[in-house]
């Protein structure tokens, strides 16, 4: 099986699930821009097709609001579409690292949201015929010096009421030295999901839009109770509210680019000899650098796959802060050859990654943006747990936006921050500083070179300014490498043939055209 291209933004770096719908939907966009109707006055504009945004949507439209979602990619196309697709409440070490940078209280406040998300999901995939797997879940140590990790995070995860057991030998072929398993959790894939909730909220009178995207959001005037208007390079729509469901906030009110640390991750799927996985294979997370996560993937017609001729694994890991890698194409390589080592015959079919925010006490920012008058509304600090939190940041603030109650909401909105994540944020930030000044000092001290080879990019200087030049598909490309969000210096990703800048994340295409991040805007042409 060897991936075809899909919609998207990658060069080369497409997930089995956005390579299964693509294949689904060979006719293109299934939500076109044309959708799109300047001048119309919604309930609530949306800004993301992924988990959080659609579920979101969702529920709005069930309570009888009219709602647009817009998104600028595709359905899926970033976040969601590259996760893992894991459905679980043990999440890596994320309990014991919790319980450092807040209360008891307020972890089993999160464990809650978490268990609500799941449990909604699970109703609605059963309800709506959609596919999934339950799996039992584990945290594992591959190595001696990581069980007392594993120890640890066993007694946090009932801590915060989790029915976790300790188990020392599994049936894997990769070394386990100790290991928390939580039964019964789930996995799936995520466009199948996302699918059934898209034709769901289109039943209801939603509008969904493609390919178009927000360039800002500005009141019409001051007070609480007053119109937003949304700009697209579409034109312009009016909201009462506005969701920004897009992994990292688009606006900067609130500062949350500065809020939440930054990484990227990478999955790659394998065909494995029939029999090389076990029945009741589950799914895995390490808590050993560098990291594994590992899952099996049920065959479908899309993979065109013989029967009976090969299973499909999931192997990913090897995450690193954006643009602090010199070379990510190492470390997929890296997740290639360990897959190999213990997986026999396993071959690669497609390989991916995805960027994840992290908050500095690890509990997401869900709720309004600060200095918008409670009309905008936020989502962010999922911390590689997409699954469960998007659905639970979606019952959060579709609940604030209908006017409900919910206890464990109310909880996690009045979280106190403590010294250790004030700290964690400090130092987070003092590198976001060192990395600016680093940048444009080498920047400036690059004079022009010969062009790079194919596959490659330089940052370098041309008429005394920074200037990002690459080489992909035979065509040199040269466009200004300072970002559009905080003018930070873009340094070049040799695996996804992006250009990626250091400071908050910010992410574009070899040509200069925003891919994700707080950024709005594209790299400036020379």
């Amino acid at each position: 099986m060897v991936a075809r291209k899909s919609r998207g933004y990658r060069v080369g770096m497409t997930s089995l699930w956005l390579d299964r719908a693509a294949r689904r939907t060979e006719d293109g966009s299934t939500y076109p821009a044309s959708d799109f109707k300047p001048g119309v006055s919604y309930d609530t504009v949306v800004v993301g097709a992924g988990l959080t945004g659609l579920v979101t949507g969702l529920l709005l439209a069930r309570a009888g609001q009219h709602v647009a979602i817009v998104e600028a990619h595709h359905v899926g196309a970033v976040n969601t579409g590259n996760t893992t697709a894991k459905l679980s409440l043990l999440q890596g070490t994320k309990y014991s690292e919790m319980l450092k940078h807040t209360s008891l209280r307020v972890a089993k406040a999160y464990v809650e949201g978490n268990r609500e998300g799941f449990e909604w999901l699970l109703r609605y995939l059963d309800d709506h015929d959609v596919p999934y797997q339950r799996r039992d879940a584990y945290t594992y140590a591959g190595t001696p010096d990581g069980v007392g990790a594993v120890d640890d995070e066993f007694a946090a995860a009932w801590r915060v009421g989790l029915p976790v057991e300790k188990v020392r030998d599994l049936d894997v072929a990769f070394p386990v030295r100790a290991a928390v398993r939580l039964r019964n959790q789930a996995q799936f894939d995520p466009l199948q999901v996302l699918a059934a909730l898209a034709a769901d909220f289109r039943a209801r009178g939603g509008t969904l839009v493609e390919g178009v995207r927000v360039t800002g959001v500005s009141a019409l005037r001051p007070g609480r109770g007053a119109p937003c208007v949304v700009r697209t390079r579409a034109g312009e729509v009016r909201a009462t509210r506005v969701v920004l469901a897009t992994g990292i906030p688009i606006l900067d009110r609130g500062l949350y680019f500065a809020k939440v640390t930054h990484g990227r991750s990478y999955g790659l799927a394998f065909r494995v000899p029939p029999g090389a996985l076990p029945e009741d294979f589950g799914m895995y997370l390490s808590v050993d650098a560098p990291k594994r996560t590992l899952r099996s993937i049920p065959v479908v017609p899309e993979d065109g796959l013989p029967e009976g001729e090969g299973e499909l694994l999931l192997v990913g890991g090897n995450g690193h802060k954006v643009a602090h890698h010199p070379h990510p194409r190492d470390l997929v390589a890296d997740i290639e050859v360990w897959t190999g080592s213990y997986f026999p015959g396993a071959q690669r079919t497609h390989a991916w990654s995805a960027q994840d925010y992290r908050s500095a006490n690890l509990v997401p920012f869900v709720g309004w943006m600060p200095r918008t008058a409670g009309r905008v509304f936020l989502a962010t600090g999922f911390d590689k747990w997409g699954m469960t939190n998007a659905v639970s940041a979606a019952i959060r603030l579709s609940g604030e936006l209908l006017g409900g109650h919910i206890p464990w909401a109310r909880t996690l909105g009045r979280r106190v921050t403590r010294p250790r994540s004030v700290l964690y944020g400090a130092r987070f930030n003092a590198e976001v500083a060192r990395d600016l000044t680093a940048g444009w000092a080498k920047a400036l001290a690059t004079e022009e070179v010969a062009a790079p080879a194919e596959g490659q990019g330089i940052v370098h200087r041309v008429d005394g300014r920074p200037v990002a030049t690459c080489r992909v598909n035979g065509t040199t490309t040269s466009v200004s490498a300072v970002c559009s969000h905080l003018r930070g210096i873009v340094r070049w990703n040799d695996q996804e043939l992006t250009w990626d800048c250091p400071l908050h994340a910010s992410r574009y295409s070899h040509d200069g055209t925003r891919i994700e991040g707080p950024t709005k805007g594209d790299l400036a042409p020379l």
